[in-house]
C-alpha cells in the first residue's frame, strides 16, 4: 500500500484541524475523540517527516509545509465534494447524457419525432446525435461507443436486443420522363439490364440487403450508380438520373403527386423491421432507461 492510500483519511482529519484551528473542535465536527484527532496528526507528520502544525494553548497554526498541503487536500476536497453535488444533481433532476446512431435519412423521417418530445420531457439530458451509417453504428454499439442505435434489423446478429418501430419496404423508384425516355429507346426493356440503377454504396446495410435479392434472382445491373446516403439518392431519382433503390415510406409524397414512380418488381423484395437496437452488454445508465421506457409507451 503507498503512502496515499494510507493517508487519505489521515487527510481528512489534517484538513478539518486546519480549517478549525482547534483539535478539540475537530474532534467534536469529526465526531471522534480528542485524542484520536491527535494521533491521526502525529501519524500524518511521520508518515510525511514534516511538522504540519505549530500547537500552543490557544490552539494550532500551520507550519509552512502544512500550508502548502492543505492548499492541495483543500483543493482535492473541494473537487469531490463538486463531484458529488454533480451526482446529486443528476439524480434529482435526472440529468445525463444520451449518445446515439443513426443514418441521416432515419434521424430526418423517424428519429426526430421522438427527440422532439423526449428533450421536452427530459430537457437536463445532453444528446449526442451520430449520424452515420447503419453499419458503423452498430460497430459503435459493439465496441460501447453509443448508447442506442436507430438501425434497419440486422439479421442473425444475436448481441443486441431491438425494439422494433415498424417496416420499411425497398423499391425502385424513377420519374415518369425517365421510364418514358426509355420505353422509346427500348421497345421491349429490362429495367435492370438497360437502365441506371442508383444505389447506396456497398457498405451500406441497405446496399447488402439489395445486393442479396440481386443474387438470389440472378440479376446484374451492367450500369450502376453508387451513392453515399438516402436523401442523395431520392434527389438523384427526382432529377431524372435513374432508377433509384430507396425505401418506400421516405418518398410518399413524391409518389402521391406523381414525380416519382414505383417500378412493379416480379419478386417484391420483402419488408425489414427497423428500430432502436443496444448491445445485450451494455451498461444502462438512468438516461438509457428513461429514454428506453419513453419510446415503449410512445404512441408513434
Amino acid at each position: 500500500m503507498g503512502i496515499l492510500e494510507q493517508n487519505l483519511s489521515l487527510y481528512h482529519v489534517f484538513n478539518c484541524v486546519a480549517e478549525k484551528e482547534n483539535i478539540s473542535h475537530a474532534a467534536k465536527h469529526l465526531f471522534i475523540s480528542q485524542p484520536a484527532v491527535s494521533k491521526a496528526i502525529s501519524s500524518l507528520e511521520n508518515n510525511l517527516n514534516v511538522t504540519l502544525f505549530i500547537r500552543s494553548s490557544r490552539g494550532v497554526k500551520l507550519t509552512d509545509e502544512g500550508k502548502l498541503l492543505y492548499e492541495h487536500t483543500r483543493d482535492a476536497f473541494d473537487t469531490i465534494r463538486q463531484a458529488e453535488d454533480s451526482i446529486k444533481k443528476i439524480n434529482e433532476l435526472g440529468m445525463g447524457h444520451l449518445k446515439i446512431g443513426a443514418s441521416t435519412t432515419l434521424c430526418k423521417h423517424l428519429l426526430l419525432p421522438y427527440l422532439k418530445d423526449f428533450v421536452r420531457k427530459y430537457p437536463h439530458i445532453k444528446i449526442t446525435i451520430e449520424s452515420q451509417s447503419t453499419y458503423h453504428t452498430l460497430k459503435q454499439l459493439e465496441s460501447s461507443t453509443l448508447d442506442i442505435g436507430l438501425v434497419a434489423k440486422p439479421e442473425n446478429d444475436k448481441s443486441i436486443n431491438f425494439y422494433t418501430l415498424g417496416e420499411i419496404e425497398d423499391v425502385f423508384v424513377a420519374t415518369p420522363d425517365y421510364l418514358n425516355n426509355l420505353k422509346r429507346r427500348e421497345r421491349d426493356y429490362d429495367i435492370f439490364s438497360t437502365a441506371n440503377i442508383m444505389l447506396l454504396d456497398e457498405e451500406n446495410i441497405t446496399r447488402q440487403y439489395i445486393n442479396q435479392y440481386f443474387l438470389e434472382n440472378d440479376i446484374e445491373p451492367p450500369h450502376i450508380l453508387e451513392v453515399t446516403n438516402m436523401d442523395l439518392l431520392i434527389e438523384f431519382a427526382k432529377t431524372g438520373l435513374g432508377v433509384a433503390c430507396v425505401i418506400k415510406e421516405f418518398v410518399l409524397p413524391e409518389l402521391k403527386n406523381g414525380s416519382l414512380v414505383q417500378i412493379p418488381l416480379q419478386i417484391p423484395i420483402n419488408k425489414r423491421k427497423v428500430g432502436f437496437a443496444y448491445h445485450k452488454n451494455a451498461f444502462l445508465s438512468n438516461s438509457m432507461n428513461q429514454f428506453l421506457d419513453f419510446i415503449q409507451s410512445s404512441d408513434y
